[in-house]
């Protein structure tokens, strides 16, 4: 088999090489390696951009399936049993088909996996799914756990998607989730995230909230304009997930802007996108992740995505620092935020060596530098 060559193969400078450790995610040249040694499984060749700094996004298949029930499959279960007993129809998706909100599909995925015994893997939205309040999550054979892969795990997988606001387009190849690969103990502890902070600046703020992680606030105050946010309309047209800037803004949002007070009201069941106080940068030696939401601070739900690359936000790749960008959604009562309330925390993991891409400068990237702002969908 041909070696999977990086479009950044020859672009990172030495200064940014460094020693391979033993525990991390996994970067885009050691991903190349397991698709090249077959532990990685691609039905078609790798797509442009595919490979990402330390992620692989995932591709849909052929067809989908339209399912009664979200569901997890039972150790020792494959997930095609359970399609078998709860399909209701299926969905060609060669020539492209719409997903209607509310409904569940399960779509089988172009990747499958053969992982060596110390390597797992973990999946989540890529941003722009997320961004569209797509509900997407990752299944695999015998794993009681969404968007969870165990070591040494052989077997297809699968996308469970339910567009919540928006009714979508997808075809065979569209990429709704990435998966991402590690070794041993990735995440930084309190006091090495404190040693980053130190050296690398991680969030804007000068003195950083760290325990369990970096604390992430919401902005409330606006930009010039005043303009905090976006909240999505209701009975919209469709979204086609591969269509850049092809809906106008209005037809799917509606604006919110400060007024008096620095907060804002969010109605149950409706979904915004706000964006954090803190511009965070990700050093090239590590990624990082939202953690899940802690349900004693409030009844709300912050950023499906939660995965950022390393670069995101670095200085030399473009980023100066890059907001993150929050899909909020308020669950069964209103509920107010405030500005510069906690809505939560960054988890750091290292790298087990610097990628051969690196987020802003090898790859085109939609949200290096951003601040407030909605998908790459929307012009």
């Amino acid at each position: 088999m041909a070696k999977t060559r990086t479009n950044a193969d020859t672009l990172a400078p030495a200064a940014e090489k460094s020693d391979a450790a033993t525990s991390g995610i996994l970067p885009s040249q050691a991903i190349a390696g397991l698709i090249d040694n077959g532990a990685i499984r691609l039905v078609e060749a790798l797509a442009e951009n595919q490979l990402q700094p330390a992620s692989l996004d995932l591709r849909l298949g052929a067809i989908a399936y339209r399912v009664r029930a979200s569901f997890l499959p039972q150790p020792s279960t494959d997930v095609q049993s359970k399609l078998d007993e709860l399909a209701l129809h299926t969905i060609s998706l060669s020539q492209g088909a719409v997903l209607e909100t509310g409904c569940v599909y399960i779509v089988p995925l172009l990747e499958s996996l053969t992982l060596p015994h110390d390597v797992e893997a973990s999946a989540n939205p890529k941003s722009s799914t997320g961004r569209l309040d797509v509900f997407t999550r990752v299944i695999a054979d015998g794993v009681a756990a969404f968007d969870q892969i165990p070591a040494g795990y052989k077997g297809p997988l699968y996308a469970e998607i339910c567009p919540q606001t928006f009714p979508i387009v997808v075809r065979k190849g569209s990429r709704l989730s990435q998966i991402r690969f590690r070794t041993g103990v990735a995440a930084n502890t309190d006091v090495q995230l404190k040693e980053l902070h130190a050296r690398e600046r991680l969030v804007s703020d000068g003195t950083a909230d760290i325990a369990g992680g970096i604390a992430l606030s919401v902005d409330l105050a606006g930009d010039k304009d005043g303009l905090i946010g976006f909240r999505a309309r209701r009975h919209t047209g469709v979204v086609d997930v591969d269509k850049p800037a092809s809906c106008p803004v209005e037809d799917y949002w509606d604006p919110i802007y400060a007024r008096g007070k620095q907060r804002l009201i969010l109605d149950p069941d409706q979904f915004y996108i706000l964006a954090s106080k803190e511009a965070v940068h990700v050093p090239p030696t590590h990624a990082a992740e939202m953690v899940p939401f802690n349900p004693l601070v409030g009844e709300f739900r912050v950023h499906y995505a939660g995965f950022m690359d390393p670069g995101f936000g670095h200085d030399p790749a473009g980023g100066k620092g890059s907001r993150v960008v929050l899909e909020v959604r308020s669950h069964k009562v209103p509920f107010i935020l405030e500005h510069g309330q906690i809505i939560g925390r960054l988890i750091y993991e290292q790298m087990t060596e610097i990628p051969n891409i690196i987020y802003g400068r090898d790859l085109k990237s939609n949200y290096q530098g951003q601040g407030l702002k909605l998908s790459k969908h929307f012009r």
